[in-house]
């Protein structure tokens, strides 16, 4: 039995049941929580990261939909899309090469200062 629950009372649906119980004993205390803000360069590690894996995929899945409108063409929409969705892909490998460079030129100078 919960301890929000009657000991003994009327049925289910009935008033006794939909009582609340009001607890105004305060939390115990925990642990503080410091708060830091995210490095720099570390949302451009990640999300580069992120469009240099996805965007030849999706380069593939537009390409592959548009289709091909004749057979004579050299290059089909497949193709095109994943040429567009590789060279996409360079520029968030670029992106996250910039970010990771900039965290770890931030967590040296933050190791710096730390030593006496």
């Amino acid at each position: 039995m919960k301890d929000t629950e009657p000991a003994h009372g009327p049925g289910p649906g009935s008033a006794a049941d939909t009582d609340l119980v009001y607890d105004d004993t305060p939390a115990p205390p925990g642990r503080r929580v410091r708060l830091e803000p995210t490095p720099p360069g570390f949302w451009r590690l990640l999300l580069g990261s992120v469009l240099a894996l996805l965007a030849p995929f999706f380069g593939i899945l537009i390409g592959s939909t548009l289709g091909a409108p004749d057979s004579d063409s050299r290059m089909d929409p497949l193709y095109w899309g994943f040429f567009i969705g590789g060279l996409i892909g360079v520029l968030g490998l670029v992106a996250a090469s910039l970010g990771g460079r900039a965290l770890i030129r931030h967590s040296r100078a933050r190791n710096r200062e730390d030593e006496p």
